[in-house]
């Protein structure tokens, strides 16, 4: 279930690379795979969704997340990605959270309001307030 955060971005749990035409018929132009490799047995591999998307002409960016949390490095790598697409973005992991998590360090980290930020998560029903001081530091705003 693709959940809108917002006219640019969407998160979603775990696709299957036959998900891929369709997330490009609903206009999306890239994807980002925030699920590391191997989390679990019945996870389609990254490569397989990567050239569906590549066969679709959507853009494919991996920025596996851990249970480790995250590293500024992913926080650049997220924003450069949304940076680079020229149109809505659909990013997913296991659940959704992780993806929106990384996407909201990403909005902060370039300016965004984390007031904004925490009520576009809540809009799409992520609750985001555990990272609030990080939005806050990010945004230069904590």
């Amino acid at each position: 279930m693709i959940r809108t955060i917002d006219d640019r971005i969407s998160v979603a749990p775990q696709i299957a690379p036959e998900d891929v035409p369709g997330i490009a018929a609903a206009g999306f132009v890239a994807i980002v795979n925030n699920r590391p490799e191997g989390e679990a047995p019945d996870q389609p591999e990254g490569a397989a969704i990567a050239a569906a998307a590549e066969a679709a002409g959507l853009a494919y960016t991996e920025i596996p997340i851990t249970h480790a949390g995250f590293s500024a490095n992913q926080v650049e790598a997220m924003a450069a990605a949304l940076a680079a697409a020229e149109g809505p973005v659909l990013a997913y992991c296991r659940s959704g959270t992780r993806s929106c998590n990384l996407w909201a360090l990403a909005a902060a980290s370039r300016g965004g309001d984390p007031d904004e930020v925490t009520a576009k998560a809540a809009g799409a029903g992520y609750d985001i307030t555990g990272i609030r001081p990080l939005l806050d530091a990010l945004s230069g705003r904590g």
